[in-house]
């Protein structure tokens, strides 16, 4: 069987689907993202590539702040429902009935149902055409203590987190190895 040949697209499939929340705890908006990702480990990095015409596009070019909220299975009708709505028309904390949480060093709320908040603060905006990418420094990781067992690791296993692919949503599936296992020494 062959290989068929298309144009090229965005085809990078599976991507992490979040949550980015962005403005103040008086005013604030959700934006639904899949264009998201770590680009650096020191300094700890991330970007979202958002379209200038998005709502959240302004508030965060002038808070140069936001918030990754992960989403999970029990987020995912608001997940998509803050996606296809506008923040300049509703208020999506009020209508999901998502609470907002002060976040420790960004102005913006973390949505407290999220198993991990990651506050980002906008180091740079690169124009890429149809999109705008916001490249941003972590300052701090928010996780929810139920997902931290006993030895003060963080059990991404539990959340039940959610990806977007080709137009639809996943859930997570089950661990089939970790990073160095097809090197690692057999033990006896």
């Amino acid at each position: 069987m062959g290989r068929a040949i298309w144009k090229p697209g965005t085809f990078i499939y599976p991507l992490p689907v979040v949550m980015v929340s962005c403005g103040t705890m008086e005013k604030s908006n959700i934006i639904t993202v899949a264009w998201t990702g770590i680009i650096n480990t020191d300094k700890p990095m991330c970007y979202i590539s958002l379209r200038k015409e998005r709502y959240s596009y302004n508030i965060i070019k002038n808070t140069k702040e936001f918030v990754i909220n992960l989403t999970n299975k029990d987020l995912a009708y608001a997940t998509d429902w803050c996606g296809v709505k506008t923040g300049a028309k509703v208020d999506k904390f009020k209508q999901m009935k998502l609470t907002k949480e002060k976040a420790k060093n960004v102005k913006c709320p973390l949505i407290k149902q999220s198993p991990v908040c990651i506050e980002c603060k906008v180091k740079e905006i690169k124009s890429l055409g149809s999109h705008d990418m916001f490249i941003a420094e972590i300052v701090s990781i928010d996780a929810d203590e139920q997902y931290i067992d006993k030895k003060g690791a963080f059990d991404i296993t539990k959340c039940n987190l959610i990806t977007y692919s080709n137009g639809k949503y996943f859930t997570l599936g089950k661990q089939i190895g970790k990073f160095g296992y097809s090197v690692q020494k057999k033990k006896k």
